[in-house]
């Protein structure tokens, strides 16, 4: 099968990459420039011109839709605000309409969404019958994933992604720098939950549900065990060799450095994948501790 990915250069998008095609699938990216990218074809897309190559679907089977500003790229000035929710819908529309008014043959759509649907306080055990949350990335995920729902004919499935494990990128490189430093420490109170998960696991969900004709809906895109922040910080340190000594960050002081964007990094989350579970997916990272180690020892 023939996959197209949109927001392939990015961590998620290139792990998902490699182990499509080590798994038999033909994989190119949609880009703003034609051409070959790290091997990998790519078919022209621009998002804010409205503008997409026909040819995308005249060669996909399956469309895997990553693309997004990063939310913790830049301070949540109204303008970055603006082109995060923008680079979401307005991609995702683009596509839609495409896919709903053009020939093609694309069988799938999958798209990410993110955990931020459910709010920055969730009650434990959070599950996808969980209705919208408050908060910016909420209205941004709920809007996003209405415009996914509007697809006709086509199998379509939302994995709301969690705090992303991996070496390249997210949590671990950010909160490695302050510990190997030692001034590490723990946000906020420390002890809101964090829903974590693996970016192999991550990955290999996206293929699983791509693989299994039944599947569509939403999952989480978390491990089954969420840790308090105080507990993925300690584990990293511990997996450094670092001490961690410091009282964890004020939020007010989050406040001051981030804006409105310490919401998310504060954010009490405890969601539970249980549409994966459910339907067989099995984790090869399910404690947090026994991520953390692989990733800070991987060469």
């Amino acid at each position: 099968m023939n996959v197209v990915i949109t927001g392939g250069s990015g961590l998620v998008g290139k792990y998902l990459t490699e182990m499509l095609i080590k798994s038999g699938y033909n994989v190119a990216w949609l880009s703003r420039t034609r051409g070959d990218k790290n091997k990998i074809k790519t078919f022209i897309w621009n998002v804010r011109q409205n503008q997409i190559d026909d040819e995308v679907f005249n060669f996909a089977d399956v469309i895997i839709h990553l693309a997004g500003a990063g939310v913790a790229d830049k301070r949540w000035t109204t303008e970055y605000k603006d082109e995060i929710y923008k680079s979401r819908i307005d991609s995702t529309a683009l596509l839609v309409n495409h896919l709903n008014t053009k020939p093609h043959h694309v069988k799938v759509f999958l798209s990410a969404s993110a955990i931020g649907f459910y709010g920055y306080n969730t009650p434990l055990n959070t599950t996808e019958t969980q209705p919208t949350g408050e908060g910016f990335l909420a209205k941004v995920c709920k809007d996003w994933e209405a415009q996914i729902n509007s697809l006709r004919g086509i199998r379509t499935a939302i994995v709301r992604v969690g705090v992303v494990l991996a070496k390249e990128g997210g949590f671990i490189p950010e909160v490695s720098t302050p510990i190997k430093n030692f001034i590490g420490a723990p946000l906020a109170s420390g002890k809101q939950y964090v829903s974590w998960i693996h970016i192999t696991d991550l990955c290999r969900m996206f293929i699983h549900i791509l693989g299994n004709e039944k599947l569509s809906g939403v999952f989480n895109g978390v491990a089954p065990n969420p840790v308090t922040n105080a507990e993925l910080t300690q584990t990293l340190a511990n997996a450094l060799h670092k001490p961690l000594f410091l009282p964890p960050v004020p939020k007010f002081v989050l406040r001051i450095l981030f804006g409105e964007m310490s919401e998310m990094l504060s954010a009490n989350q405890h969601i539970i994948p249980a549409n994966a579970v459910s339907d067989g997916f099995n984790f090869n990272y399910m404690q947090a501790e026994d991520a953390v180690n692989q990733i800070v020892s991987k060469k």
